[in-house]
């Protein structure tokens, strides 16, 4: 795999992850010289019968489908990195299945169903599968994701282990996971966050908007949102500890996070999974990488792609990157993703 390499003005994960985050969402279209993919809206039943909004277009002979979404906050409307993803695999053969996760965009206004962090989401993509399946696109199956969607498609993995004859999906039908800076133990990571005065700014940021989420939530399902539990939820912790945990039974906002985080279960992952991981990725735990690098060494079905720079799903490469690589864009991980998938074919 060529290495990563980063403009120099990038290498610290900070600057790349903010860079990523303020400027490249408004440049992007200009460094991606692909035509959009022209999607079918589609109603899908995730696990439970929960609705979920999706996308879906597959070329003619695909040879596989994708199916992925997007991190803790936003929608497919506004997730351009996932909109990258999709024009790039359509371009080489691919179908494409694109989703809005529970209580996120169009899907929380089909349903009050909260977040789960990939306890409920990995059976998500599997039902998101069989359905792709249904309307005509074939195996095998990737599930992708990045940051906190990487930790639902490693959920994904564990979930398409349980699948057996007689299903509408067969295990042979999922060709792997692939997942860019995945949250991997969220206990160590926010507890990182807020130890440092930047961490916890990104924190803070990103509870603002899962705090819009839940107004959202409410104005489309008052009776399920608590408005002044709104008001308290100032903190990812918050969010948490007011709407999720409730509804899952758990009595700690800890004792969710251990038991969703995807960290304990790898080592025993049977299925293909890519990981690739920026060691200055400011928003997890720097002491979470040699515990994914010892889990990756003793499960050859795990690939971990460690690079020092790249900052949190960041990985916008140089010119000098783009030449080595033999890549048309500066979109190092996404193209990285897509040749272990055809390498894998």
């Amino acid at each position: 795999m060529p290495p990563f390499t980063s403009p120099w003005w990038l290498k610290n994960g900070l600057s790349m992850t903010l860079y990523t985050a303020l400027v490249a969402h408004r440049t992007w279209e200009q460094t991606v010289n692909l035509p959009p993919v022209l999607y079918q809206d589609h109603i899908f039943a995730g696990h439970g019968g929960v609705p979920l909004f999706g996308q879906w277009a597959t070329p003619p002979s695909a040879k596989g489908t994708i199916i992925a979404t997007y991190g803790i906050t936003g929608s497919l409307e506004n997730q351009w990195l996932l909109k990258i993803l999709g024009r790039k695999a359509y371009r080489r053969g691919y179908g494409v299945v694109l989703f809005d996760w529970r209580a996120h965009g169009k899907t929380a206004e089909l349903s009050p169903t909260l977040t789960s962090d990939g306890l409920y989401e990995g059976e998500d993509y599997i039902a998101l599968a069989a359905a792709a399946k249904a309307l005509g696109c074939p195996p095998p199956y990737w599930f992708m994701g990045y940051s906190l969607s990487g930790q639902l498609a490693l959920w994904a993995g564990k979930a398409a282990m349980q699948l057996t004859l007689g299903r509408p999906l067969a295990r042979s039908d999922i060709g792997g996971v692939a997942v860019v800076c995945p949250c991997l133990d969220a206990n160590r990571s926010l507890r990182y966050l807020m130890r440092d005065p930047l961490g916890r700014y990104l924190e803070q940021s990103i509870a603002r908007e899962l705090n819009r989420l839940a107004q959202r939530l409410h104005q489309a399902h008052p009776n399920h949102i608590d408005p002044a539990a709104i008001a308290r939820a100032n903190s990812i912790w918050a969010f948490d500890h007011e709407f999720v945990i409730p509804r899952l039974g758990f009595d700690t906002v800890e004792a969710y996070y251990a038991a969703s985080s995807p960290l304990p279960f790898m080592e025993a992952l049977e299925i293909p999974t890519l990981i690739l991981y920026a060691a200055d990725d400011p928003l997890f735990d720097p002491a979470i990488i040699p515990d994914l690098q010892a889990i990756c060494a003793h499960n050859p079905n795990l690939d971990l792609v460690l690079t020092d720079y790249g900052g949190h799903v960041g990985y916008y490469s140089s010119p000098i990157g783009q030449r080595l690589a033999q890549d048309d864009d500066p979109w190092w991980a996404w193209n990285r993703v897509l040749d272990w998938v055809e390498s894998r074919s």
